[in-house]
């Protein structure tokens, strides 16, 4: 049985869902952010469904954002399960931040970003405020069972987090999916530096409609979503958004029409009246219409002083 319990946010995104699955082992999918109002909601939620916070045994994270990892040091006496990519987010890790600012510097000059915006690196770190302070004890790997769950299987389901997981039981038809579908928007494919130091950018569009395309095989039934109603019609949303993800690859492929381009220089164009004040999101969705657009080979780049300008092949 799956229990859903709905926790306020204090981010754009709105309320997000947490699941509470009965089992061999009680298990918390999700744990809202790290706020008292958070806190309360999820408490009352537990005892709404017979349970007290003591009682969970174990807490799975979809993934890392703040949304969804901020309150699990509330739960002394459970296992947190996750991916790797968890780690260094909970655990607050110094080496790995330091290198995040040199990622994002480097992303932001090759996007030929000026520099008075460069500022917004340090803003990109503000989701510790809302993450909790807790190791994982198990990492979840591609095709693990969940404990307690034997019906209940890990898919790695990249592009929206570079920690991004579901859980899939075929028996049912039911996927706990995280922000990998949502009712009703499409999840933004965040731009997010690989573990590993030495490994190209991750390209995070074509992750999320690699992952799609996945889920979209399966014969989901229903999609427990980290935002929102539950998820049917499954394969005609999918279908629906990758059409649509297309439609705004082309755009931006228009917008090069009459010359050369900075990632930079698209996103002014693509959100003139956001992107000052969301900048982080802006250039992940730019980047991954690039990202498309090379992949489908409809675009060349090169590399100046300046940073990469683009143009159209034609």
């Amino acid at each position: 049985m799956i229990h859903k319990i709905i926790i306020p946010t204090p981010f754009a995104v709105g309320d997000v869902n947490a699941y509470l699955i009965k089992g061999d082992i009680l298990t918390l999918v999700d744990a809202g952010p790290k706020t008292e109002q958070a806190l309360s909601a999820l408490e009352n939620g537990i005892c709404e469904a017979g349970y007290q916070l003591s009682d969970i045994e174990q807490v799975i994270l979809t993934h890392h954002h703040p949304d969804h990892s901020g309150c699990i040091d509330a739960f002394k006496n459970a296992q947190i399960l996750g991916h790797a990519y968890n780690q260094v987010w909970l655990e607050k890790n110094h080496s790995f931040l330091t290198y995040h600012d040199e990622f994002y510097y480097k992303c932001l000059v090759e996007e030929g970003v000026p520099e008075h915006y460069l500022k917004w690196i340090e803003k990109m770190k503000r989701p510790l405020n809302y993450i909790g302070n807790r190791s994982l004890d198990t990492i979840l790997n591609e095709g693990d069972v969940i404990p307690g769950h034997p019906k209940l299987q890990v898919l790695e389901t990249l592009g929206h987090a570079q920690s991004h997981i579901s859980l899939w039981e075929e028996e049912t038809g039911v996927l706990i999916g995280g922000d990998l579908i949502i009712d009703k928007i499409s999840s933004n494919p965040l731009i997010e530096p690989p573990l590993d130091k030495n490994a190209p950018r991750p390209k995070s569009m074509l992750q999320y409609n690699e992952s799609l395309k996945r889920v979209q095989a399966l014969e989901v039934h229903k999609v427990f979503s980290g935002h929102g109603n539950e998820v049917y019609d499954v394969s005609e949303l999918i279908s629906s958004r990758l059409i649509k993800q297309r439609e705004r690859a082309l755009k931006v492929l228009e917008m090069m029409s009459n010359g050369e381009k900075t990632i930079f220089e698209l996103t002014q164009q693509l959100f003139p009246k956001v992107y000052e004040k969301e900048l982080g999101l802006t250039l992940s969705e730019t980047i991954g219409q690039i990202d498309y657009l090379l992949d489908e080979g409809l675009i060349l780049e090169k590399q100046t002083d300046e940073g990469i300008l683009l143009y159209d092949q034609a």
